[in-house]
């Protein structure tokens, strides 16, 4: 599914990601991604601290913010958790794709990813099941 030339996160999702991965001792090929990739990370907060490398803070408006990073960017923006980041993204009509990985289980509940009524209509570009039953499914939006 390549690598992308810039991560994207909202600021709770930085935290937690960033803090959990960065903490695992034993070598792992995401914590490289994630340590060694250029990040930038929306906020509301204008002080808000970031303490991982190749962190850059976006402040403002989500939308408007990241139109304007994809025109500075050559490549791919990837973002990672953040809910609330990309359903203004996707609002906004600056998803170009989904990369969605399935787990082999079942919830009683959950957390959508978008509201009631809400659509996505989206064209399946390339899937991939890991040794471990996870598919990854990458689609585009069209």
């Amino acid at each position: 599914m390549g690598r992308a030339a810039a991560m994207l996160f909202g600021r709770r999702s930085y935290d937690d990601l960033l803090g959990y991965w960065t903490s695992v001792t034993e070598p792992n090929p995401f914590t490289e991604v994630l340590v060694g990739s250029r990040k930038y990370v929306v906020s509301r907060e204008a002080g808000a601290r970031l303490v991982h490398p190749n962190s850059t803070l976006l402040v403002g408006e989500a939308a408007g913010t990241v139109a304007r990073l994809k025109g500075r960017i050559d490549g791919v923006i990837r973002v990672l958790g953040s809910g609330e980041l990309v359903r203004s993204l996707h609002a906004a009509g600056l998803v170009d794709e989904y990369v969605l990985l399935i787990h082999p289980i079942v919830l009683g509940s959950g957390a959508r990813l978008f509201g009631e009524g809400e659509r996505a209509d989206l064209m399946l570009r390339e899937a991939v099941t890991t040794t471990t039953g996870v598919l990854v499914a990458r689609y585009g939006v069209t």
